[in-house]
Parts: C-alpha cells; sequence; structure tokens
C-alpha cells in the first residue's frame, strides 16, 4: 500500500511545496519507507512509498527519459512484465525494473488510452508537461482509492480524504444526499462521499484536466454477454481462475520479500 495526492492548477494565496507536503503527511502512514515530492508551475504530485517492486530504482514520483511525464502510481499493474516485454521489442529502452515505468512507456506510446492495458489494483496519477494535463485513473474494480476535489483555484486530488482536508477550501462538511445513500444502500454512490466538497473517482474511469476542462470517463465497463451452455461457461470460468492464480501467485512472488502468503485449502 503507498499513498498519493497532489494538486493541478497553481492554489489561490498558498505555499504549493507546503501545501503538498501536508497532505502527504496526513496519509504518511501508508508509505513508511520514503516520501517523494514533484512540483511545477501548474502542478504538484506527492508520493508516500512502500517499497516492494524495485526498492531501489522504483522511487516515485518517478519522470521518462526526458521528464517530460511524471507518474506516482498506488498499487501493482500486475501484467507489467508482459507490457515490459512488448514495449521492448517495439524499442523501448528501461532504466528500472518498476512498473510505474512501464506505466510512463505506455502512457508515451498510447496517451491517456493506457490504462485499457493494465491488468492490476491501482491509482495513478500523470502530470504531462508538454500538454499540461493531469490524468487521475483508478483500476477497473475500484481496489485502490482515489478522491478529488476542486478549490482555491485548483483541483486538488489524494488516496484518502484526510489529506484533502489538508488543503484550503476543502471542508469535512456532511453530504445530506450521501448520508441518505449510505442508509439505504450501504454506501454512497461514486462520484458522490460522505463529504459536500469531495468527490470519488468511479472505478473503471479515467479524469483528464487541463486550463480547459474537466472530464471523468469510463475506460472499462461490465459487460454482461448472452448466456451460453454450462459448458462453456465451466470452462471459461477455469480459465479465468487460473489466469487470477497465475497472477496473485506472480504478484505475492515479487512482493515475498515483505509479506508471507498463505495458501488455505
Amino acid at each position: 500500500m503507498c499513498g498519493i495526492a497532489g494538486f493541478f492548477g497553481r492554489p489561490d494565496g498558498s505555499v504549493p511545496d507546503l501545501l503538498l507536503r501536508r497532505m502527504i503527511a496526513a496519509i504518511s502512514h501508508r508509505g513508511p519507507d520514503e516520501q517523494g515530492f514533484f512540483l511545477d508551475e501548474d502542478a504538484g504530485l506527492g508520493h508516500a512509498r512502500l517499497s516492494i517492486i524495485d526498492a531501489v530504482g522504483g522511487k516515485q514520483p518517478m519522470a521518462n527519459a526526458d521528464r517530460s511525464v511524471i507518474a506516482v502510481l498506488n498499487g501493482e499493474i500486475f501484467n507489467y512484465v508482459e507490457l515490459r516485454r512488448e514495449l521492448t521489442v517495439n524499442g523501448a529502452r528501461f532504466r528500472t525494473n518498476s512498473d510505474t515505468e512501464v506505466v510512463l512507456k505506455l502512457y508515451e506510446k498510447m496517451g491517456p488510452n493506457c490504462v485499457e492495458r493494465f491488468n492490476g489494483d491501482f491509482a495513478l496519477a500523470l502530470w504531462d508537461t508538454r500538454s499540461r494535463r493531469l490524468m487521475l485513473a483508478r483500476d477497473r474494480m475500484g481496489v485502490r482509492p482515489l478522491y478529488y476535489a476542486p478549490a482555491s483555484g485548483s483541483l486538488w486530488f489524494a488516496s484518502e480524504v484526510k489529506a484533502l482536508l489538508a488543503a484550503p477550501g476543502i471542508s469535512a462538511t456532511l453530504d445530506p444526499i450521501a448520508l441518505d445513500q449510505i442508509f439505504t444502500l450501504w454506501f454512497p454512490l461514486p462520484p458522490r462521499t460522505v463529504f459536500r466538497d469531495v468527490c470519488e473517482l468511479p472505478p473503471g474511469h479515467v479524469l483528464l484536466a487541463d486550463a480547459q476542462s474537466v472530464t471523468v470517463r469510463p475506460y472499462w465497463r461490465l459487460e454482461f454477454p448472452e448466456a451460453g451452455t454450462e459448458e462453456v461457461a465451466a470452462t471459461e470460468f477455469a480459465g479465468i481462475c487460473g489466469t487470477a492464480g497465475d497472477v496473485t501467485l506472480t504478484a505475492a512472488g515479487r512482493g515475498a520479500g515483505r509479506f508471507e502468503v498463505l495458501a488455505l485449502g
């Protein structure tokens, strides 16, 4: 588990560096190993790291070779090894063994559509210095949290609401509609949260923000195809379970230095 936070747009009457450090301090429990920061005139990215993959080379925020794209990532891209191999065949060169660098390389190739290739649980923020655009994205099922809020002339984002509350103009005022949804459905419907000023980036969605607009769109949806035969369904289910098991064991192996995996049967 790591934590990310940051903003797009120069905050009104504030010191961006101090604000960014205050936000990351609020979620430092998510990443006790180290903290990293990036700032330019229009954006700031912060990262609290729990180092799992490439402990030395995987420090964040991470930049591409010409420093035109900067990224922070919470979670893991499970298929990054396969994506890295594909990118290498097509001429890409890597400096680290980190999945975050794979995110950067695939963004260079595909732009925001790169998220469609990721299999994992993740929340990421990426700042494109050439287009002056911030991109936020969340994994398909919403395993990793990601919240955002417009306030004080900026768009703020973070892994937890408490980091957003460290930013100016964002309050913990409750949203009565969200409370009604919680009492009815047990949770507020995204993008609504229990706090009036704060939005949740829905699972399987990407947010793009530039000087002209802020847009939120899905990059993946659940599909419900026509029911086939029981034999076909059983074969597909077995294949999905096998793939999921392989991914889980591969990911667990990469984190073997930090975690112990128990198999119960």
